[in-house]
């Protein structure tokens, strides 16, 4: 037996039968941290555009985040899709599954990188109108999404192998990695804001610097590899395995579409019902715009150690250790827990503090801005387990019972609430739409995860 042989099953032993603290700790640290280090990438746009360019710059990044939501989408799609498969197959044995796993998520994602890219420089302005631009924001728009279209290859790169390389038990190099390109991006903002007078096309160009950067430490990975060695037959397309990891990764996809669907109809319900109100368009647009990235990096800790326990849930799954399946749900759902009531209390009694961290804009910004946090994110609590319970059910290898978790808070309630509540109640009124979808998925949530353990006691 060869060394990298013996390596590789001490590594799956590891997922099996360590202590299960200590192998939460060991691969959902590194990976809030990359998670959180990705949402921040447009956080670090907004405050240096606030600061630069004003809430016009910031409506404008609002209107194209969609877009990049839509990439990272299908890269979390593959790459989720990928991990999971990954750790179920080595969890059964099947270890010429796993690694075909890797190769063909490769071939998907060049071809999604392709047409998402080719897309976006071609609808460019038929997708802003989509995403809900106003007038006063579409030129700042234009500039940062066709800077923007041309770094999707590298983000969806980043984002499609982080997933793999934590998977492959290496979740603190996924973190330096995405660290390093949001370090580059948080130095070059400021300078090609403020120094160059690049404006927001200066802060898309620092982000887009930054992503190159760990896209190519991500593929740089590749090659050190510890659970799989790639080899021409990797590469070999095979029908079965690209459905298996879109089937598994669907819920990726669903989650973040949800986000895109969103918005979008957000922004258009604040462009048709903001002019009748006291705060206008604009206004309502940016906001939402922050409350949304703040929102983000709330779900960026939560979905993070979800994510984090998906090797060691889908390990023990396919190996039928389903009292260590129980233990990793119980450790993240009450880590999730402490994470929705700090957030909870934050937005509630500090909502200010956050608002002035993106710039000083007038009372009147200031006041909808409040609104936003106390009302839109009141719920964030049963949000954080609502995400998490929908990446633990794709982990275990349930598809359709996660995609229809991951779909019903934003696309089942929130949207449906969203159309039905701002006609009468304007843009104020809309944002009671969120806690309402937060309640009604909390419920749905308890409802399949608790079926889902009765079966697991069935099946011992």
């Amino acid at each position: 037996m060869s060394e990298a042989t013996v390596k590789s099953n001490s590594a799956e032993r590891f997922l099996g039968t360590e202590k299960i603290s200590r192998l939460l700790v060991k691969f959902s640290v590194p990976c809030v941290l990359s998670m959180l280090v990705s949402a921040l990438y447009n956080i670090v746009d907004q405050v240096f555009i606030g600061r630069g360019v004003g809430y016009l710059g910031n409506a404008a990044t609002t209107v194209v985040y969609p877009f990049t939501v839509i990439a990272l989408a299908f890269a979390l799609l593959i790459g989720d899709g990928s991990a999971a498969l990954f750790s179920l197959s080595l969890g059964r044995g099947e270890k010429e599954t796993a690694h075909k796993s890797i190769g063909n998520s490769l071939i998907l994602l060049l071809i999604a990188a392709v047409l998402l890219t080719g897309a976006g420089f071609v609808f460019e302005d038929q997708l802003l109108t989509l995403f809900g631009v106003t007038e006063g924001a579409y030129q700042y728009a234009r500039e940062y999404m066709t800077v923007i279209c041309a770094g999707i290859p590298f983000y969806m790169v980043t984002s499609t192998l982080n997933g793999i390389i934590r998977a492959d038990g290496s979740p603190a190099y996924a973190m330096v990695a995405t660290v390093v390109g949001a370090l580059i991006n948080l130095i070059l903002d400021p300078v090609a804001i403020f120094v160059l007078d690049m404006g927001v096309k200066g802060a898309a160009w620092a982000t887009i610097l930054g992503q190159i950067v760990t896209g190519i430490l991500s593929v740089v990975y590749l090659f050190r590899t510890k659970l799989f060695r790639l080899s021409k037959a990797s590469f070999k397309p095979e029908k079965g395995i690209c459905v298996q990891i879109l089937r598994l990764g669907l819920t990726s996809l669903i989650i973040q579409i949800s986000i895109v669907i969103v918005m979008s109809v957000a922004n258009n319900l604040i462009g048709k019902y903001g002019p009748l109100s006291v705060y206008g368009a604009d206004i309502p647009l940016s906001a939402i715009g922050i409350v949304m990235k703040v929102f983000a990096i709330v779900i960026a800790f939560a979905v993070g150690v979800s994510v984090g326990g998906q090797p060691i849930v889908g390990y023990n799954y396919g190996a039928k250790n389903y009292d260590r399946v129980r233990e990793t749900h119980r450790l993240i759902t009450i880590i999730n827990c402490l994470i929705g009531i700090v957030s909870m209390l934050l937005f509630e009694c500090a909502p200010q503090a956050i608002i002035n961290i993106f710039g000083n804009e007038n009372e009147l910004y200031n006041t909808y801005s409040r609104l936003c946090f106390r009302i839109f994110l009141s719920g964030i609590l049963l949000c954080c387990i609502q995400k998490s319970g929908s990446i633990f059910l794709q982990s275990i290898g349930k598809p359709v019972q996660s995609t229809i978790l991951s779909m019903s808070r934003d696309v089942i309630f929130f949207v449906p609430a969203l159309l039905l509540i701002t006609p009468r109640f304007g843009v104020v009124g809309m944002l009671w739409a969120a806690p309402v979808a937060d309640v009604l998925a909390g419920g749905l949530t308890v409802f399949l995860i608790v079926r889902e353990f009765r079966n697991m006691q069935v099946n011992v």
